[in-house]
């Protein structure tokens, strides 16, 4: 059974998923856990417009399609779905969650590991406030005000346990993971929250590593006013029903 699944989720990212991929295995073969028998990137594409997955298709020729793993959806369903849909498809005991945009440097990905099998943790979760060495890079004042407040209504609303709510970048035991999403209703950037929130109250471990943000350097932010909305809207649902 293949150890470590990699689901990206993406949408309008043929700049970025080579780089991305390219990044992934370095960082996996420098810390010993190259063994492409081993690592599976699962890349769920929503239809996108820009030849997203051409590009997967193209990369699959260089690294092997049992190591990139193409799962194509019909439209933009959103995020939670797009997890749900590469979990199908992912083979790993393990899956790890990242963002395809650069945004989650996959030099972590060794230390998430590390961490996991140090603590035997149920999940790992990154930080951008807690600890040395996690923050925020390439955000105006008004995302990291954004960022901080959205993450301060939702530590005080839910009491998860965990400094980061909004994060993206996690390890789960795929047994836990699969149960938790089971139970998932959020969709969209809620969907991250309220995962760890379900898990933490359903009593599964959870460590921290930190981790440093960085903004996109190619393609356009996916967060709006909608998303804004959607995100306390979610919250809402999530402080009278968790």
């Amino acid at each position: 059974m293949v150890e470590y699944s990699i689901i990206l989720p993406t949408y309008n990212e043929r700049d970025n998923l080579p780089l991305i991929i390219w990044l992934i295995v370095g960082e996996l073969q420098k810390a010993g856990i190259g063994d492409w028998e081993v690592v599976v990137v699962v890349v769920v594409d929503d239809s996108s417009p820009d030849g997203t997955a051409d590009v997967c298709r193209q990369l699959q020729r260089i690294y092997g399609d049992r190591h990139i793993r193409l799962h194509e959806r019909p439209g933009k369903l959103g995020l939670g779905t797009a997890y749900r849909s590469g979990l199908e498809v992912a083979k790993g005991a393990f899956i790890l969650l990242m963002d395809a945009d650069l945004s989650h440097h996959p030099k972590f990905i060794p230390q998430f590991i590390a961490i996991q099998r140090t603590t035997q943790a149920d999940i790992v979760t990154g930080t951008r406030y807690k600890g040395r060495g996690g923050g925020v890079y390439g955000w105006d004042m008004r995302r990291i005000l954004t960022s901080r407040v959205a993450n301060y209504l939702a530590q005080v609303m839910l009491s998860p346990g965990v400094s980061d709510l909004t994060g993206s970048f996690r390890l789960y035991r795929r047994a836990v993971f699969e149960e938790v999403i089971s139970r998932v209703v959020s969709r969209g950037y809620v969907f991250q929250m309220e995962l760890i929130t379900r898990a933490t109250k359903m009593g599964y471990t959870v460590a921290e590593c930190p981790i440093t943000f960085v903004d996109r350097i190619y393609g356009s932010s996916k967060l709006g006013a909608g998303e804004v909305m959607q995100y306390l809207r979610g919250l809402m649902l999530l402080f009278w029903t968790l």
